[in-house]
């Protein structure tokens, strides 16, 4: 099994500084390269990592073992020179950014600036040596907030988060979310011609309240049905029993967070220790657990869990018990 032999401490910091800033995509990954192996990463993982064939990351040890670093920068190459040169490849990847749905309109452009043609499967294949990977696109509400009201209570969760560290305060996040016998599609490895078909159904709903901290201490009251006030308050009532100091719940401004009723219990709860914190509106990457139930539906959940509302009530309560323990998320 081929590997790179250890590097001196000067060798790992040029390597390292290509990596991260050289103007080309070519010598990055190739600098890269020769990390990954001196990390023990093998050649199979290393193909894997940059969907490259097995040839390009043997042609990079010869580069580095003839010629060291300036192998990696401007060594001669061997077999069928590439169609586009390394600064052509850099524009390919700016035309792809430009458009990022449209490999066709990215072709074209490159055939109009450099008058060369080269096939999709070689753009896809600059595109994933710069680091591009075809995946879904995230819905945003960033256009509708108050960016300057999101930033401040950005920070003041910050700071809380340092108060917790020093033992001051517990913060908690609070949310509900919604599940049923129509599944969340998630991504999966699936051999060549075939489709994993995941069971879905019309059926009841099961809706969980939960209360998470950094640490994923998890606190879940599952319900059937839709969620009100009444259930929230309860649930408040209930993790109220839980506390033994200052606590924060941080919570977004669901009609049933921001009801008369709800409010009506906000100071009862502060006698109590427990204090709600509003996130601003359309904010909800500020709401940790949010995360959680991302991860409950696109990872945690069996395939076997849709196959029926018995089923599904089960596995959701397996999950739920082990958060914290057998589930678990590293928060930033």
């Amino acid at each position: 099994m081929r590997f790179v032999p250890s590097l001196s401490e000067s060798d790992k910091e040029q390597l390292t500084a290509l990596f991260k800033h050289h103007d080309s995509h070519s010598v990055r990954r190739r600098s890269h390269i020769i990390l990954l192996s001196t990390d023990g990463f093998t050649i199979d993982e290393i193909v894997r990592i940059y969907q490259i064939h097995r040839d390009t990351v043997g042609t990079t040890f010869d580069r580095w073992e003839k010629d060291g670093i300036k192998g990696l920068v401007d060594g001669s190459r061997s077999g069928r020179p590439p169609k586009l040169s390394d600064a052509e490849a850099d524009e390919a990847v700016e035309l792809l950014k430009k458009d990022p749905r449209s490999i066709k309109k990215a072709l074209a452009g490159i055939k109009e600036k450099t008058g060369q043609e080269i096939s999709e499967w070689t753009l896809k294949r600059i595109a994933q040596s710069a680091d591009l990977r075809w995946k879904r696109m995230r819905k945003s509400l960033k256009g509708k907030r108050d960016q300057a009201e999101f930033e401040r209570v950005q920070e003041e969760i910050a700071i809380l988060h340092q108060q917790e560290a020093a033992g001051e305060v517990d913060v908690y996040y609070f949310d509900e979310s919604g599940f049923n016998l129509t599944p969340e599609v998630p991504y999966a490895w699936q051999a060549m011609g075939e489709t994993i078909e995941i069971p879905s159904s019309r059926s009841k709903r099961l809706s969980v309240l939960g209360f998470c901290n950094k640490q994923q201490d998890f606190h879940a009251t599952t319900v059937q049905g839709y969620v009100d006030s009444e259930i929230v308050i309860a649930c408040f009532d209930q993790f109220c029993t839980t506390i033994n100091k200052k606590t924060i719940a941080i919570v977004d401004n669901a009609s049933m967070h921001t009801s008369g009723e709800f409010k009506d219990k906000l100071g009862e709860w502060e006698e109590n220790g427990l204090t709600v914190k509003y996130l601003p509106t359309y904010s909800p990457e500020l709401n940790l657990i949010e995360i959680v139930w991302r991860f409950i539906k696109y990872n945690w959940l069996p395939l076997s869990a849709y196959l029926s509302f018995k089923n599904l009530k089960k596995e959701l309560q397996k999950v739920l018990d082990g958060i914290g323990s057998e589930y678990r998320i590293t928060f930033a």
